[in-house]
């Protein structure tokens, strides 16, 4: 499945809920099912910087394949890493780094998400296309 197959599959997904309560729930559902990462992968070199909370980045190459591992210490923003692990992990770093991510705009996410949680899910954006690009 590509990157676009799955920004549908969560565009169908969130279009089920008819308000953002509902909405939200489902982002911080998507958190819970994210493996926390180890602790020893939890240092300021794998820190999101320009999030109001903690988040934890790491990337692996396998296969010409980038997967990547995240963890945050808040619900709602472990619900966004989870659900852009799932959109960009397990993909070429082309594939990554050419991604639009427009289901984000699509589903409302950015309308209602406060500035400061926004800027960190374009940080951790950011971040993923980063570590793909350094392969």
């Amino acid at each position: 499945m590509n990157i676009s197959d799955i920004e549908l599959e969560i565009i169908d997904e969130f279009s089920l809920f008819d308000d953002w309560t509902d909405k939200y729930q489902y982002i911080i559902e998507m958190g819970q099912t994210l493996p926390s990462i180890p602790a020893a992968d939890k240092t300021e070199e794998n820190l999101v910087r320009g999030c109001q909370s903690q988040v934890w980045l790491t990337a692996e190459k396998k296969d010409d394949l980038v997967i990547f591992h995240a963890d945050s210490d808040a619900i709602i923003v472990k619900g966004l890493i989870a659900m852009m692990v799932r959109v960009l992990s397990h993909h070429s770093a082309t594939e990554i780094i050419q991604a639009d991510l427009s289901f984000i705009d699509k589903i409302g996410l950015r309308d209602h998400l406060f500035p400061t949680r926004a800027n960190g899910l374009n940080e951790m954006i950011k971040k993923m296309k980063i570590y793909a690009a350094k392969g």
